[in-house]
């Protein structure tokens, strides 16, 4: 038996097949969702999870910790998680293993027997960081997790498997607690083959509970209890004052309107139009809003899906995925993808891409690369993930160095290898042709910014293409003119006398002007006058080579 679990920024749920159909388990309150939240005590290791932890907001809420979900892949000196546990500073891993051990606890007592395997749902966006993070909070937590798996496509499993027998072109719109995640897939005859997928990891409702929390100057709790009654009711009174559906509207509607970049990527990422898609389903909590509805309603062109529980969804796919692991459903495939590109940096800074972002998992790709500087005897790989042409703008994972003989420029042969297993983890080889010699990479446990760089860095891919792709161009540009000036100052040395004058004072005229493209960072110029360069100075190649072989 596995577990399929959806381990959420609010609220967690678990589930197994039983006869052929996921089933949701209930804690001993009745209740299939669990708060994410853990209460810990200030003076020792005692700690409650779930609904007695929420409910200690109310007498102890500094001992509370909610959302621990944002802050997974981080360690607990970088993020603004302060919580102790006998002395003992707890990572955002340790405090989610903390809720996936109560959830393990409600399944085994309501099955009567040990579950030890999973499925666990994170975020379509997640980096290898966080999906690192989440599978350590799975195993300390007492399981195996045989497989990490993208919301929004656990969403659509859940959605398909009483249309097996369909085709259908879907986007799912999860917009969570904590995360917002879009996907689109295709369903043919049993097999979801997720196109595309976009995000943003500090993007839910907890953000909407924020703005009005901010707009209205009143405490997060009263903000998510008068968002909740604003879904169903034009007002709600709330302490002695009302507060109106419309005035909600207009304080959520940026928040909202920030899922419409991510849309719109990842339709253009599978190749899609918005006419193309066979239905848009709604998942996440915060798309019972009315507000959410008519967005994506406008933006897509139709009206949403909404036949999926918009809490349990997820944690059925999760389920669902379970039972294909297991064995009983045997009609289903899944093909999920890399939501981001993987690469490793490249001489002059440039981020050289390995596993393009949307290739579908698992996968294996790798490239040779050879030193850039004679008598070079090792070679720092840096990893990288992202979306930005130059590397520093990406994230690093992990570097390593990788020795082997010194070679003249050019001549060294380095393997790299990268492997992304079923649940989006990598693992990195790097491989000396010559002795046989394996590097293996080791991936670091935290991605070194904060979450706001993230979400920025997402965002800047997007808003700085045009400029990013402009400095490639140029840096590899300058790579080349770096390698020319010095190869051709040597060959008028070694045919001293042989070069017309003519034809010198014009490679003369060409350098300087190539030298000023590189002080002005003119790109286009710079192109242009390496194509010159190479054309003009073409006889002085064959010259050498005819000289060198009659001296020989």
């Amino acid at each position: 038996m596995i577990a399929g679990i959806d381990l959420g920024t609010t609220h967690s749920l678990v589930g197994v097949m039983e006869s052929g159909f996921p089933v949701l388990i209930a804690d001993e309150r009745g209740q299939r969702l669990t708060p994410s939240a853990v209460w810990f005590d200030a003076d020792s290791e005692e700690h409650l999870v779930g609904w007695p932890a929420l409910e200690k907001r109310k007498t102890d809420p500094a001992q509370v910790v909610t959302s621990v979900k944002r802050l997974m892949g981080t360690r607990a000196s970088e993020s603004s998680l302060r919580v102790h546990l006998g002395g003992k500073t707890l990572l955002p891993e340790e405090v989610s293993a903390l809720i996936l051990a109560k959830l393990k606890a409600d399944l085994e007592k309501a099955c009567g027997r040990v579950v030890d395997r999973a499925v666990i749902t994170v975020p379509a966006y997640f980096n290898d960081a966080q999906r690192s993070a989440t599978k350590r909070a799975g195993e300390a937590a007492g399981f195996t997790v045989e497989r990490l798996l993208s919301e929004p496509t656990a969403a659509a499993l859940a959605y398909g498997l009483d249309r097996l027998g369909e085709d259908a072109r879907v986007a799912v719109y999860d917009l969570g607690g904590g995360t917002f995640d879009i996907s689109v897939l295709e369903l043919r005859q049993g097999v979801f083959e997720v196109l595309s997928t976009n995000g943003d990891t500090r993007l839910g409702g907890d953000d909407l509970d924020a703005a009005l929390a901010a707009a209205w100057v009143i405490p997060l709790t009263d903000a998510e209890k008068i968002k909740r009654h604003l879904t169903d009711a034009d007002s709600f009174d709330c302490d002695g004052k009302t507060y109106f559906r419309d005035d909600l509207e207009r304080i959520c509607q940026p928040v909202v309107d920030r899922t419409r970049a991510h849309c719109l990527q990842s339709l253009a990422d599978a190749h899609f139009e918005t006419s193309s898609l066979d239905a848009v389903v709604l998942v996440g909590g915060a798309t019972r809003m009315p507000l959410v509805r008519r967005f994506v309603a406008s933006l897509f062109g139709r009206e949403p899906d909404v036949s999926q529980h918009p809490d349990e969804a997820v944690a059925l796919g999760a389920t669902i995925q379970a039972g294909i692991l297991e064995g009983g459903l045997q009609n289903v495939t899944l093909l999920d993808v890399t939501p981001l590109s993987l690469g490793i940096e490249t001489f002059g800074g440039l981020m050289n891409v390995i596993i393009p972002r949307n290739t579908t998992i698992p996968c294996k790709a790798g490239e040779m690369f050879t030193n850039a500087v004679a008598n070079q005897a090792s070679m720092r790989i840096s990893v990288l993930q992202g979306e930005r042409e130059m590397a520093r703008d990406n994230w690093k994972l992990g570097e390593m160095d990788v020795v082997f003989t010194p070679s003249p420029k050019g001549q060294a042969r380095v393997g790299v290898q990268f492997e992304l297993d079923a649940n989006g983890i990598l693992h990195v080889l790097a491989r000396d042709t010559v002795t046989l010699r394996d590097t293996v990479v080791q991936i670091q446990s935290a991605v070194e910014v904060s979450d706001e760089a993230v979400e920025k860095m997402l965002g800047d891919s997007l808003e700085h293409a045009f400029e990013d792709m402009d400095e490639r161009i140029f840096t590899e540009a300058k790579i080349k003119a770096d390698e020319m000036l010095p190869a051709i100052a040597a060959a008028l040395v070694q045919l001293e006398g042989e070069v017309p004058d003519g034809i010198r004072l014009e490679i003369d005229r060409l350098v300087l002007a190539m030298r000023s493209a590189i002080d002005l960072q003119a790109t286009a110029q710079l192109k242009s006058l390496l194509k010159e360069l190479d054309t003009i100075t073409e006889p002085l190649a064959t010259a050498l080579i005819e000289k060198t072989l009659a001296e020989s």
